[in-house]
């Protein structure tokens, strides 16, 4: 039993040190002035959202692009409060390009959907998706295109930030989340890239097209980011590229319940078993092993050593990737002071959040769906 935990926390090991080198690896983009403008569909689904659509609305505003090449498609998912008011009081007589439109359902995921019917009408073949909760950058769309004229990718993934209060439970959900953009990041870095966020992402319209869209995978409720891009990453995997720009950073909010963290976070995690790559759910398997001997060590042994080993190992292994993220993401003077907490309460978390995703059903957006 000890040889194979010691085996797990050196590929666990290999593993982090391996994605720190990669995150260190991809180069921040540094884009130049251009009289190039690229032609872009942005794509804002939304349900419910009028608490955080003024924030997205005025950034929209304070853009820093020529909009004359951009159009705005909201798309509102059967929301019963004011949404769709709010988005056409803010923007009409602004001169933006934007229409309304409504979701039409035809599967299980009303997010894929509002997304399809977008890039049915969209008139222009660069598609960026962002969430009704995000606040996008200033130089977000000039970024993209000059990545875009320099690059010639077919997808771009791009980075996610969080706008946290000084709470455990935010401050937990931070380190969760920079996690995950650590890891994406990372992941292009060492050539074997799998993650990406819908709140940040751009495509070609003629490949998504070309690759039948969402086609396979509707009946799963989540996931119109990763399956996408898995979809991408097959026939294009050298045009699927990650970037790495404080520029191109949107920003969005953690959820302020606890409720609301444990079924967002089942939304997330029950797309795992669904993706293509045996490697991937390798390493989902690895890192739930991990959390899980963490959690057993303290319920199974009464040897005080026993128990604190493990989860001292972790949060040294995980630290090294810790350390770029949080400098890159600009949340470093948080980071000592919540880190400790947060990877203590982790392992338990997490496999407590494998467990309900495998066995229950989540609710959002006051939806309630089967895995």
């Amino acid at each position: 039993m000890i040889y194979l935990l010691i085996f797990l926390y050196v590929l666990y090991a290999v593993l982090i040190i391996s994605l720190a080198i990669g995150f260190t690896r991809v180069k921040e983009f540094t884009y130049k002035t251009s009289t190039q403008f690229t032609k872009f569909t942005v794509i804002i689904p939304f349900r419910n959202e009028s608490e955080k659509l003024p924030l997205l609305l005025n950034s929209i505003l304070e853009l820093n692009y020529n909009l004359e090449f951009v159009e705005f498609l909201f798309i509102d998912d059967a929301s019963s409060d004011n949404s769709t008011e709010i988005v056409a009081n803010t923007l009409k007589e602004t001169g933006i390009n934007y229409t309304i439109l409504k979701n039409k359902r035809v599967s299980n995921s009303p997010k894929k959907d509002a997304i399809t019917s977008a890039i049915a009408v969209a008139k222009n073949n660069w598609i960026v998706t962002t969430d009704a909760d995000c606040i996008l950058p200033k130089e977000w769309l000039k970024v993209f295109s000059c990545f875009i004229k320099e690059k010639q990718p077919k997808m771009v993934v791009a980075p996610v930030n969080y706008i946290v209060k000084n709470t455990s439970l935010e401050q937990f959900q931070l380190l969760d989340f920079m996690s995950l953009q650590a890891t994406t990041i990372g992941g292009f870095g060492i050539g074997f890239p799998f993650l990406c966020n819908g709140a940040n992402l751009a495509y070609r319209k003629d490949v998504f097209l070309e690759l039948d869209g969402f086609k396979g995978n509707t009946k799963i409720a989540s996931g119109d980011d990763i399956f996408l891009f898995e979809k991408f990453k097959q026939v294009y995997k050298k045009k699927v590229q990650f970037l790495k720009s404080k520029d191109a950073m949107v920003t969005t909010f953690p959820v302020t319940t606890n409720s609301d963290l444990i079924n967002q976070r089942v939304r997330w995690a029950s797309k795992t078993s669904n993706l293509k790559s045996i490697f991937v759910k390798l390493i989902g398997l690895l890192i739930f092993l991990i959390n899980l001997s963490v959690v057993l060590s303290i319920f199974l042994s009464n040897n005080l050593l026993f128990i604190l080993t493990p989860i001292f190992v972790k949060i040294c292994i995980d630290i090294l990737l810790f350390l770029p993220a949080m400098n890159f993401y600009s949340h470093k003077k948080s980071f000592y002071k919540w880190y400790p907490f947060s990877s203590i309460l982790y392992p338990f978390f997490s496999v407590f959040i494998v467990f309900k995703s495998l066995f229950y059903k989540y609710n959002w957006k006051g939806r309630t769906f089967k895995k």
